[in-house]
């Protein structure tokens, strides 16, 4: 049995006319009548009752007509979807990220693909940089986004969004002046650091870390670092309990924090760029949520 049988099989039974069944198909009379014979002979039953006047349908053929209509339906439903998903407007995206991207532009990207492409199921997997490798390469997510990316043949990559870093101290530190805790003062050497204890992004899997590190270093001193962590709001957390200083993405310096000041780094910009990467594939849905967060963060 075909989807072929089943559409002329709901086109005779809405018609109950096999002449205006074949009409609206566009076929010749006799091999519609022929494909109908032989859907009965699989079936083993007749469904419809013919006579030289008319044509009706058997009580069979009342019940396999509602089965019929549905499989029809769904058919039509699954063609569309392949056809959205294959176009980007449909699917499902897993998108791998930490939850400092969340402070930038990728929460009103995340607005504006909802909106624009509601037939999308967009799933976050928040987890550590190294991680989110593995993930894309296992097949288990879709698209990440990270900071200082390694270099992969195996993957593409697009620029996101660009972004600096700030420094993040308590309230009650010696280089704080003012009393605005966002961005209070002036901005501060790395160099005038180097007496400081840090709380870190966590080196063994952060490229973003590394950087950080090595940045410290052309400043002029390795950074003395009491605890390290993944996450850019858990630095502010123990920056606020007195613990260090730390160095965070500009973005995170939006969150205001009661406990402590955020200030601007003096000399060269030291990026925090964030890049869209994904296994290089053809997936139009991919391009189109990488294409959505340009746009925000452009905005």
């Amino acid at each position: 049995m075909e989807l072929r049988h089943l559409r002329y099989f709901a086109a005779v039974a809405k018609h109950l006319s096999f002449t205006a069944a074949a009409e609206s198909l566009g076929v010749a009379q006799p091999p519609l009548s022929q494909q109908i014979r032989d859907l009965e002979a699989e079936i083993g039953t007749p469904l419809f009752a013919r006579t030289t006047r008319r044509v009706a349908l058997t009580k069979a053929g009342m019940d396999f007509q509602a089965q019929a209509l549905a499989i029809l339906e769904k058919a039509g439903e699954a063609v569309d979807r392949a056809r959205a998903i294959g176009s980007g407007t449909a699917g499902i995206l897993n998108v791998g990220l930490t939850g400092s991207m969340l402070a930038g532009p990728l929460g009103p990207a995340i607005k504006d693909f909802a909106r624009g492409y509601p037939e999308v199921e967009l799933h976050l997997h928040e987890m550590a940089p190294d991680r989110q490798i593995a993930m894309l390469k296992e097949g288990r997510t879709d698209v990440s986004l990270l900071r200082c990316p390694p270099p992969d043949p195996d993957l593409a990559r697009a620029l996101a969004w660009r972004e600096g870093v700030s420094l993040v101290l308590p309230r009650g530190h010696p280089k704080v002046r003012g009393t605005d805790h966002r961005l209070a003062g002036g901005p501060i050497a790395l160099a005038d650091l180097a007496e400081e204890t840090f709380v870190f992004f966590r080196l063994v899997d952060s490229l973003f870390a590394k950087h950080l590190w090595q940045c410290c270093v052309e400043a002029g001193f390795e950074p003395r670092i009491a605890y390290q962590v993944v996450e850019a709001a858990s630095l502010t957390s123990l920056v606020a309990a007195g613990l260090g200083i730390a160095i965070i993405p500009e973005s995170v310096a939006r969150l205001a924090h009661a406990d402590v000041v955020y200030r601007p780094v003096r000399g060269p910009r030291i990026q925090a760029d964030v890049h869209a990467l994904w296994t290089k594939t053809t997936e139009p849905l991919i391009a189109t949520f990488v294409e959505t967060v340009r746009g925000a963060a452009a905005r």
